[in-house]
């Protein structure tokens, strides 16, 4: 059975550190901590007294560690080689820092680690993959950097412009192929052997980390894809860990308990320390038995949900290419705007059916929705909204017609602002239909916010903010105040579904009636 030697990179809140010390090492598995040398020497001494009697603790050689510089590899390398010593039945060795705890049972971990024979570590190409979003990229490994550059910025980035003047580039290792990465791996003893074997023999390799700038996302990550198999390298971190719209950590609270267990991970980062409760309760459950975990692994969607709530952009001015691109004035654009996409299907196909208007549904939401071949522009969804005003005059003409109907899902308030501002006469008619629990719970489980496995306490917590997210966008159209928006609602009678539908194609009442006359219009 896997047995764990953690490794801790820790600089504050000693009785928080001796804790998680208890808690990891209480059911066998081990923890070598490395305490920051700029931390205090009477918090250091705390923690090596209470833990002095625990044989599953040792204590990394101290040095002073700064972010995005080579200490903190050394300051790992360091606690990773007291570790190899001191757990000789150490199978595993994984990284954590003070802010992470463990989100599922020992006993779990273990059976996890147990059923893959695989290092866990993102390992992804440096100059190739999108891992690094804005900001340096090459600048990181050609140019030296010696100086910190939060704590000595002036020096960082003159050092950096004077090398960039007089071209003071340097090469990468001829046989390594940079790869970055999480710092929150976990790998196996063979593999952190052959990387302390590698630090000895290749210095020229120590030697070029030593300078880079944030090496503690690349050195791990580029050692391990060069000494290990590819088919023996899980390209994910264990640790379940989410970043703002800045680039700054999410902290989790006491009321995300239930979030974190549900989620495919074995630790999470960072969990917060007023979040006194969910320590308590985190700490017990590593030592738990027979625990069952519900994993439905919707945390990430259901963050970016909840998040993106109150601050949605509204795009007023054209896009700058679609300026003098209008539909043409003569031309009329009838768009259907529901929810629930198979109710306005019913709908345009009934109008098909009973008039000659060309109707297509979410050509905008659905990448399946049948378009005809014109020229690529309908290829890919993304080329759909970049292009959307020619793409809607091109099938004008493919039609030959100066009427089309389109379906819109509510969330595309872009869309039918732009449209709405064209010089075309647009229409709108937005169906308002009831959303029954069942079908918020499919809603949900479509995009991603909750799975099969969500646990129905989550997901009964979940639902009024998704209905309430459904009535905020019919809000957000209304309060757009279209010209020429009618409203057919399920709750109306049926002489009402006529009227809006008759005001909305301009055909006779008794056209609408007939085009309405569906039964089964609303049903799930």
């Amino acid at each position: 059975m896997a047995k764990i030697a953690f490794i801790l990179l820790c600089h504050k809140d000693p009785d928080a550190i001796i804790k998680q010390a208890q808690s990891l090492t209480a059911v066998g598995d081990y923890i070598s901590i490395h305490f920051d040398a700029r931390a205090g020497a009477q918090d250091f001494a705390r923690i090596k007294t209470a833990l002095k009697d625990n044989p599953n603790v040792t204590f990394a050689r101290r040095i002073k560690c700064g972010w995005g510089e080579w200490s903190l590899v050394r300051a790992t390398l360091n606690a990773v080689e007291a570790a190899v010593d001191a757990f000789p039945r150490a199978t595993h060795f994984y990284m954590v820092s003070g802010d992470c705890l463990a989100i599922k049972s020992a006993e779990y971990a273990h059976a996890f680690l147990d059923r893959r024979e695989c290092d866990y570590i993102e390992s992804f190409d440096y100059f190739q993959s999108d891992w690094i979003k804005t900001g340096w990229k090459e600048e990181r490994l050609i140019y030296r950097h010696w100086f910190n550059e939060r704590t000595q910025k002036r020096r960082f980035y003159a050092m950096f412009e004077a090398q960039k003047r007089l071209g003071l580039t340097r090469k990468i290792p001829d046989d390594i192929e940079v790869m970055i990465g999480s710092q929150w791996w976990c790998l196996r003893r063979r593999t952190i052997e052959w990387i302390l074997d590698f630090v000895k023999t290749r210095r020229d390799v120590v030697r070029f980390f030593a300078s880079t700038w944030i090496p503690d996302e690349t050195f791990f990550q580029t050692l391990v894809r060069h000494l290990v198999p590819e088919q023996e390298i899980e390209s994910r971190t264990l640790t379940f860990l989410l970043f703002t719209d800045y680039g700054m950590p999410v902290n989790f609270y006491n009321d995300h308990y239930d979030l974190l267990l549900s989620q495919d991970y074995l630790f999470a980062r960072k969990i917060s320390p007023e979040a006194t409760e969910l320590r308590r309760r985190l700490g017990v459950l590593y030592a738990a038995e027979t625990a069952r975990f519900q994993v439905s692994n919707e945390g990430r969607s259901l963050y970016r949900f909840l998040t993106e709530r109150g601050r949605t952009g509204r795009r007023f001015a054209p896009r700058f290419w679609e300026t003098e691109s209008s539909l043409g004035r003569e031309r009329e654009l009838l768009i259907v705007i529901c929810k629930k996409w198979h109710v306005a299907k019913r709908l345009t196909d009934r109008i098909r059916q009973m008039t000659n208007i060309p109707c297509i549904e979410y050509l905008f939401n659905e990448d399946s929705c049948p378009l005809p071949d014109l020229g690529g522009i309908q290829s890919t969804m993304s080329k759909r909204h970049r292009h959307r005003r020619a793409l809607m005059r091109m099938l004008y003409d493919y039609y030959e017609t100066d009427r089309l109907v389109i379906c819109m899902d509510p969330a595309n308030l872009d869309l039918l602002e732009d449209f709405g501002r064209d010089r075309a006469q647009t229409r709108m008619l937005e169906i308002e239909c009831h959303f029954s629990d069942d079908y918020l719970a499919g809603h949900a489980m479509r995009s991603g916010l909750a799975g099969e496995r969500t646990p129905p306490e989550t997901l009964a917590r979940l639902l009024p903010t998704v209905r309430n997210d459904l009535l905020h966008e019919s809000d957000r159209i209304r309060d757009a105040k279209f010209d020429n928006h009618l409203r057919l609602r399920e709750i109306d009678p049926r002489e009402a579904h006529a009227q809006a539908l008759a005001g909305f194609l301009s055909v006779p009442a008794s056209v609408a009636q007939e085009i309405v006359a569906l039964d089964q219009l609303f049903a799930d």
